[in-house]
């Protein structure tokens, strides 16, 4: 069984695992039901988010395993993040400790700001006087003081990187964004290289389950767009029948190929193991090509007014 897999190195010399479990959408209890199969299945990355409430159930099942000697703090590597009412400078240690708190940890990971819009505090307006690069100034107080080995961005765009690393004392470690065969963000992926800023997917295999989901923050909107299943695309399918593969280990692949890590979420056991099973093959270059010509027309999955 292979036991955390391969990893990239941040710029900052943290070694971030390549396949992690992503836990949106998990509830409490399927969250420890997931983290529990990912950790015995050899995964050692788990992102998670403040806003998705079931950072304290991941913490109570890692300390469960910590405690019962399956694994060490040490080995694993906890991603979450900072949510967008939290994000005025004085308020990012303390939402952190509260993150921690749940997580029953002293330090994470990886510590993102979820996304680059400030909103009040109950989430009915936007704070426009709260700009990415003063949120930017409380993650390098939360680095400084070791209560995170790492931290990023999550849904930024070009510009507001650009903007955060104009006037950043300490670079930004990781990109996290909405990532796929169907839109693959190849311009911003340029703009993270260059900047030696690692880059990870979520959504890689086009969030097959993102219809299930309805937004309980007062007036947040998001909309669905219609589009084809990236699990469904002929070329896909194509190379899972030439590698004996299944569609969603060559999507993953696709993402990976590029040097890009991923956080598939399941709460399935059997499709946990199945994820992490993409390291005894690579597609080659005539297969990336293939599927990245199978695409027509790019399309962006998570449209959220933020």
């Amino acid at each position: 069984m292979v036991i955390g897999g391969p990893t990239i190195t941040l710029s900052n010399g943290v070694n971030m695992p390549q396949v992690g479990l992503g836990t949106w959408q998990s509830s409490p209890a399927d969250g420890k039901i997931a983290v529990k199969a990912a950790i015995e299945a050899g995964y050692r990355l788990i992102d998670t988010a403040a806003i998705y409430q079931n950072e304290e159930a991941i913490g109570e099942i890692i300390k469960e395993l910590i405690q019962a000697g399956k694994i060490t703090r040490d080995e694993l590597f906890i991603t979450t993040k900072l949510w967008v009412t939290r994000l005025h400078p004085d308020d990012v240690e303390g939402a952190l400790r509260e993150s921690l708190g749940r997580l029953q940890m002293n330090y994470v990971d990886l510590y993102l700001i979820h996304a680059p819009t400030c909103f009040n505090h109950d989430m009915t307006a936007q704070n426009h006087s709260v700009k990415v690069e003063d949120t930017w100034r409380g993650m390098e107080g939360v680095y400084k003081k070791g209560l995170a080995k790492a931290i990023g961005v999550s849904n930024f765009n070009g510009d507001q990187i650009e903007r955060v690393l104009k006037s950043s004392t300490v670079p930004i470690h990781n990109c996290q964004v909405e990532l796929h065969l169907y839109w693959p963000q190849h311009e911003l992926h340029e703009i993270c290289k260059k900047h030696n800023i690692s880059v990870t997917s979520y959504a890689s295999l086009g969030s097959p389950g993102r219809v299930n989901f309805n937004s309980k923050e007062k007036g947040r909107k998001v909309v669905w767009p219609e589009a084809p299943r990236d699990l469904d695309n002929a070329n896909v399918k194509a190379l899972a029948n030439k590698y004996s593969k299944t569609p969603a280990q060559i999507l993953l692949r696709y993402v990976m190929n590029r040097n890009i890590a991923v956080i598939p979420k399941s709460v399935n056991p059997s499709r946990i193991i199945e994820n992490f099973q993409v390291f005894d093959f690579t597609l080659t270059d005539e297969d990336m090509r293939l599927l990245d010509e199978s695409v027509k027309q790019h399309r962006r999955l998570f449209i959220i007014d933020l």
